[in-house]
């Protein structure tokens, strides 16, 4: 079943996410990403094949490539919002 991730990333900035994103070009299980600001915050919205998927980048791709980004200890934490996907809309 497909998964969903809406992410708040420790920065607010463009260049920084698209920086972040160069160390890990192709996820594996990633099917679409949408990335915008809403009330000054940088949001990251993720379509996965799998939740499984999604958990596998967070535990084990993420954090390496903030901290090579940001440093090893970054300012403050990434926050996620899994949802599990039950119905679709494709134009």
């Amino acid at each position: 079943m497909q998964w969903i991730t809406v992410a708040t990333p420790p920065f607010n900035s463009l260049d920084t996410f698209d920086e972040m994103t160069s160390e890990f070009a192709n996820p594996e299980g990633l099917e679409a990403r949408y990335v915008g600001t809403t009330d000054g915050e940088l949001r990251v919205i993720s379509l996965w094949e799998s939740k499984a998927h999604a958990d596998r980048f967070f535990t084990t791709t993420l954090g390496p490539a903030l901290a090579k980004v940001l440093g090893p200890e970054p300012v403050g934490q990434p926050t996620a919002l899994g949802i599990s996907v039950e119905r679709t809309y494709v134009r």
